[in-house]
């Protein structure tokens, strides 16, 4: 969401006439697009707005700005924290500041092959680990047409795969008049011109119909690969966190993915040490992945976020030396699965639209989300190509394209 978002403020910024240069000492218009999901991104985007003090300092008239996650309704606040930034503005939005006569969504002017389109901001769930709600707020869809309109030209433009983004997708349109759902909306995707692929993310397993599995089986142009978070292997713990489903749901859920999509490659998000997380209940997240064996999974340990319901109700009492050495036991089962799946594909033809080069070699994805690496000169970004895999590892394949 955070990328999506920066390609839109920089084209934004080029409408009006701005030019990105690569180094702030050279800037008249710092942006700083904030992510505070787990305490190493805030720390990030400090210790940055620190740097930059001396710059300001030293160049009175370069415009600081900040915007994303950090900035909450509190501005007056960050203000006083942050004197010498001159404007905050919440995550998603455009600078207030700053008018263009155009009122429709900026887009990017030359985007990638693959090009993320948002299509719902914040969150309705309130899980109680998670910022989210409080910083992009309750959730918010998109017209449907509005998407269709802003994929035709990003098609015209170059684009052949788009990624639609919302914290959670599958919450998408019941705010609008005519209550569209995600299965609708990828229905009138599938059908632009030009457009090659589509993918979603972010799915909640309590969320997720048995209508869009039908629809992503159906349709075409929909990729199978589905990012499905299921954050912890317990019950209890699952309860705690508020996240609305039982382990039980989940792997109906994952097994009537996997029976009706068969190329599937399921991914899925975990917190390591959250509050009062025992031996045995990170035990059982272990089983969980064993059992069902995601092509990739997203972990990181507990961090307490400041307003969530966790930080008031929960003390963080699983030592960092403890969340770190599960994380490193569940990134070690997760290798050897991921290596075991990827084996699989070794002399066999895969689709890869080929999305650039990396080094000397291209680059593209399969359907199901894998990264390919292939030789081979010029005329490959944006076609679909067929590639002979003749070596794996757990995070990328390499082959021939044929």
């Amino acid at each position: 969401m955070n990328k999506a978002e920066s390609e839109r403020l920089g084209s934004y910024l080029e409408e009006l006439g701005y030019q990105a240069t690569p180094r702030a000492e050279k800037a008249d218009l710092v942006v700083l697009n904030s992510c505070v999901v787990r305490q190493g991104a805030e720390n990030r985007v400090l210790n940055k707005l620190n740097a930059l003090k001396p710059l300001k300092r030293l160049r009175p008239d370069l415009t600081l700005a900040v915007t994303g996650c950090l900035v909450n309704s509190r501005i007056d606040q960050l203000k006083q924290v942050f004197p010498h930034v001159d404007h905050f503005f919440k995550p998603g939005e455009l600078p207030p500041w700053l008018e263009r006569d155009n009122p429709e969504p900026a887009l990017p002017r030359h985007p990638k092959v693959s090009t993320f389109v948002p299509i719902i901001q914040g969150c309705n769930n309130f899980c109680t680990y998670c910022i989210v709600p409080y910083r992009r707020g309750r959730e918010r869809s998109r017209p449907l047409q509005e998407i269709v309109r802003e994929v035709e030209e990003l098609v015209r433009r170059g684009t052949r795969e788009v990624t639609l983004l919302g914290q959670n997708v599958d919450s998408y349109g019941h705010d609008l008049p005519d209550r569209p759902d995600l299965a609708h909306l990828l229905k009138e995707l599938d059908a632009i011109n030009g457009l090659l692929r589509i993918r979603f993310l972010t799915n909640h397993p309590k969320d997720m119909s048995h209508g869009l599995i039908d629809t992503v089986a159906s349709l075409d142009k929909v990729c199978e690969q589905i990012c499905l978070p299921v954050q912890a292997g317990s019950n209890e713990v699952l309860k705690a966190m508020r996240r609305g489903y039982t382990v039980e749901h989940y792997l109906a859920l994952t097994s009537e993915i996997k029976s009706k999509i068969p190329e599937i490659g399921l991914s899925t998000d975990i917190v390591v040490g959250f509050p009062s997380e025992s031996e045995a209940q990170f035990q059982e997240t272990l089983d969980l992945l064993a059992g069902v064996r995601f092509d990739t999974v997203h972990a990181a340990a507990y961090s307490p976020r400041p307003g969530t319901i966790a930080s008031r109700k929960f003390a963080d009492d699983i030592p960092p030396a403890e969340k770190k050495e599960h994380l490193d036991r569940l990134e070690q089962l997760q290798e050897r699965i991921a290596t075991e799946i990827n084996a699989r594909l070794r002399d066999k033809m895969v689709e890869v639209l080929v999305e650039g080069k990396k080094g000397d070699k291209w680059q593209g994805r399969t359907r199901s989300g894998k990264l390919v690496f292939f030789p081979g000169d010029g005329g490959y970004p944006g076609k679909l190509i067929k590639v002979r895999i003749e070596k794996t590892s757990p995070w990328s394949l390499q082959g021939t394209a044929k």
